[in-house]
């Protein structure tokens, strides 16, 4: 059987949460392969709400597997904090999540690291969540990181504080106060409850589930413009959120990839700095993000929003080979009379219809404009339902990214869903 990919093709936030939930009914493992607790998967059905930070979006799945993958950075406070909330949801947790013994930990003294470094940066600041997802990977490809499989060791506490005193050493060099003992108890405990869960091989674990025809749905956290290599750096998250990284962050080889979902809004999001060409700094760009309730799931900081970018998305599309389009939040733009879509970018009066290096560039978006149509979607059971001027909007990303959208959701609830290939 195959490993398919979910992706986010923007700047994160695009609603991976309540697709991964919402495709988790015909798979039977989902495996989460990089990011770490900066994730806000948010997930409504039953008339509950609830957001996964580090747990894959198919826990509430009956007779699911969820595997947090190798490519994950872990929080154990985090981690501890949001399995006991699944729990007093009467959601087996420990039954249904396995954790990779090669997913990387995030200290205490990680998170005080990233909170220096963004202070000390002042205007140039990234944007971080503060949550250590930086200085954890920085950890790793350094070789000095700790992982879940460490936890086991009789020796961890040793292990621990000499990484934690690496990083006091390290932070000599800002001017900024902190305490290194902060959280550190409740951190140690944290870890003792992670050692509850089955903690695994997981690169042995996804083979063999492939091999015996098990399908596998890889949940990917972030999105593609905010990927280390191929996004608007240094403007970016820390890990790889493009198809490749869920080989990378799971083992699975290249050959066992199926489908590749691509999830974007039907208009952009950006959460904290970099470039953002089709911004909106007007009453659109407000009414944007009240309408479609723009603030961050983990930070509850308000999204910057602008119109659909499709020199970015397909870039997006081509970096990970997406097979499949997955257009969000659809029914935010129901109330407008015009909409845009940027086409190509002006960068020095010259047009271009591919991303720049440099990520500085004064980029001038140029749009194609669409009548709105004015109709509540949000009750719409199918394409019978939607109205012509929506599926104008659907039919020119199609042709231009020549890739199907065959699925368009139409509010937050499992149920606000249209399947197109039906």
């Amino acid at each position: 059987m195959k490993l398919d990919v979910v992706l986010g093709l923007q700047w994160g936030d695009e609603g991976k949460g309540k697709i991964v939930d919402v495709l988790a009914d015909s798979y039977p493992v989902i495996a989460r392969f990089q990011g770490g607790p900066n994730a806000g998967h948010s997930l409504h059905f039953e008339g509950n709400k609830f957001v996964l930070h580090s747990v894959p979006a198919g826990v509430f799945r009956e007779n699911t597997i969820n595997i947090i993958g190798n490519g994950v950075v872990l929080d154990p406070i985090i981690f501890r904090q949001e399995c006991e909330a699944i729990e007093k949801l009467n959601v087996p947790i420990k039954k249904r999540l396995k954790i990779s013994k090669k997913a990387h930990l995030i200290l205490p003294t990680h998170r005080i690291i990233d909170a220096a470094n963004e202070a000390a940066m002042g205007k140039s600041k990234i944007g971080s969540t503060l949550k250590g997802i930086g200085p954890t990977y920085m950890d790793k490809t350094g070789r000095n990181g700790l992982r879940v499989g460490d936890a086991l060791s009789e020796n961890f506490i040793d292990r621990f504080n000499i990484l934690k005193n690496k990083h006091i050493a390290f932070l000599k060099q800002y001017d900024f106060q902190y305490d290194a003992d902060q959280n550190e108890k409740e951190w140690l405990e944290a870890v003792e409850y992670l050692k509850q869960f089955e903690i695994i091989d997981s690169e042995y674990v996804i083979n063999d589930l492939l091999k015996h025809g098990k399908c596998i749905l890889a949940e990917g956290a972030q999105g593609s413009m905010l990927d280390i290599d191929y996004g608007s750096y240094p403007f970016v998250t820390s890990s790889s959120t493009v198809c490749a990284g869920a080989c990378i962050g799971l083992g699975a080889a290249p050959s066992t990839v199926g489908k590749v979902y691509g999830i974007f809004k039907a208009y952009c999001t950006r959460v904290g700095s970099g470039p953002f060409p089709t911004e909106l700094f007007d009453k659109t760009g407000e009414e944007l993000r009240q309408r479609g309730f723009e603030f961050g799931a983990t930070t509850g900081r308000p999204r910057r929003t602008g119109w659909l970018d499709l020199v970015a998305l397909k870039y997006a599309i081509m970096i990970s080979g997406v097979t499949e389009l997955i257009m969000m939040k659809s029914d935010v733009l129901d109330t407008f009379d015009t909409i845009k879509i940027a086409t190509e970018y002006l960068i020095n009066g010259k047009a271009t219809d591919q991303i720049p290096y440099d990520t500085y560039a004064e980029i001038v978006p140029v749009y194609k404009e669409f009548k709105g149509w004015n109709k509540d979607l949000s009750s719409a059971k199918d394409d019978n339902n939607l109205p012509a001027e929506f599926m104008q909007y659907i039919g020119f990303i199609e042709k231009e990214t020549g890739v199907k959208i065959s699925i368009i959701s139409l509010g937050p609830d499992r149920k606000q869903t249209i399947f197109r290939n039906e």
